[in-house]
């Protein structure tokens, strides 16, 4: 059995620098943007976040349900933490990130079993296709919902 890898390794991982690093925000804004597809474009973003995610609910989810379900569930619970968090500081509910966040994990699933790749592309053609997908949820979830 593997240690679980811990919050520090997980950064450096996926920025490149460590923890607290004063570059860390710039490599983590350049990985994601830049990455080759919208399912690693979420590997990158916020990595201290995407490290309790992963911890906590995608690995959970994904010992009991297929893996695209545990995409789902993931997506869903962090729109839903951050209903929580935005609920709380206009002190009255608020339900949009859940659906936002669930649409934008539709998303990743279809360009992911695509294979929607831009890695030929330069980065400011990738960025411009991640930062696409993520106007288009936020749009189809504005008209949803």
């Amino acid at each position: 059995m593997s240690t679980p890898i811990t919050l520090a390794q997980y950064v450096k991982k996926r920025t490149g620098v460590p923890l607290g690093h004063k570059d860390s925000m710039r490599n983590m804004l350049s990985r994601s943007l830049g990455a080759s597809s919208f399912y690693l474009f979420w590997r990158y973003w916020n990595p201290i976040w995407s490290y309790y995610l992963s911890r906590y609910v995608m690995k959970p989810s994904n010992e009991v349900l297929p893996v695209w379900c545990a995409v789902l569930v993931t997506f869903a619970v962090s729109g839903a933490l951050h209903d929580l968090v935005v609920s709380i500081v206009k002190l009255k509910p608020v339900f949009f990130f859940t659906p936002w966040f669930s649409v934008m994990a539709v998303v990743v699933l279809i360009t992911q079993f695509s294979q929607l790749q831009f890695s030929f592309a330069p980065w400011w053609v990738r960025a411009l296709a991640n930062i696409s997908f993520i106007v288009l949820s936020y749009w189809l979830t504005s008209l949803l919902f």
